[in-house]
């Protein structure tokens, strides 16, 4: 009898490879990026249907700002069309959707949309999606710490009481857990800022594929190298 396969309870993915999807077809970036989104829809798809609880995938980072002004305001009007689909279809798939990131620095209609998508997601308990706008995993760190500083000025906290338990509780992700497999598309291999705190003992799992190409052949791959690995979390099996 074969041995049952184990489902990573949170994957994140790094999504590479759009724009290279786009130049190899002789398109603008923003075709690759729109085709990156379509390949969103169908992996959140997917995860619900194997039994993965979370999934984390990195929409726009802290550097992205540093693109192009037309780039980046492709990939906000993007943003705002897949966030509006989100809310007609939501209730219909039950997926559930949270942020992370600073999203002080996104439109003030962006901003609406993803308070609207975390009110309505309260009602829900599909797999959940996190959706990283505007992160970074060093900016996320220095966030947190300034909160604790905060607490510990005002005598609400001391240093000294500090766990690694209780730091987690103040970065996005609080009490969601740490990502057992993050994926990262397009042969690169490197986090790129990525949940840096949440990523210590996860499994990396590398694909050529460019994201747009990832379909759910590609995440039974990541899924059936993720059941090769023994995870010893710092001890000995």
């Amino acid at each position: 009898m074969s041995e049952e396969r184990k489902i990573p309870r949170h994957v994140a993915i790094i999504l590479d490879g759009n724009g290279r999807w786009a130049k190899l077809r002789h398109l603008p970036r923003s075709m690759g990026h729109r085709e990156g989104c379509k390949t969103v829809e169908q992996t959140v798809y997917d995860a619900g249907s194997l039994g993965i609880e979370y999934l984390t995938v990195y929409g726009f980072s802290t550097e992205n700002w540093k693109r192009s002004e037309e780039e980046v305001a492709a990939l906000m009007k993007l943003l705002e069309r897949y966030l509006l689909e989100a809310l007609d279809t939501m209730v219909q798939d039950r997926v559930k959707m949270c942020f992370f990131g600073d999203l002080s620095r996104l439109s003030p209609r962006l901003q609406e949309l993803t308070n609207q998508i975390k009110e309505l997601s309260k009602t829900f308990e599909g797999v959940q999606v996190n959706v990283c706008l505007n992160y970074g995993g060093r900016d996320e760190i220095v966030q947190a710490a300034r909160a604790y500083a905060a607490r510990c000025a005002a005598g609400e906290a001391r240093p000294e009481d500090l766990t690694e338990e209780g730091f987690s509780g103040l970065l996005y992700s609080a009490g969601i857990p740490d990502p057992d497999l993050i994926i990262r598309t397009a042969g690169e291999q490197r986090l790129s800022n990525f949940l840096l705190w949440q990523c210590a003992y996860s499994e990396f799992y590398y694909t050529d594929v460019l994201w747009p190409d990832f379909t759910p052949q590609d995440m039974d791959r990541a899924i059936a190298d993720f059941n090769h690995r023994t995870r010893r979390f710092g001890g000995v099996v």
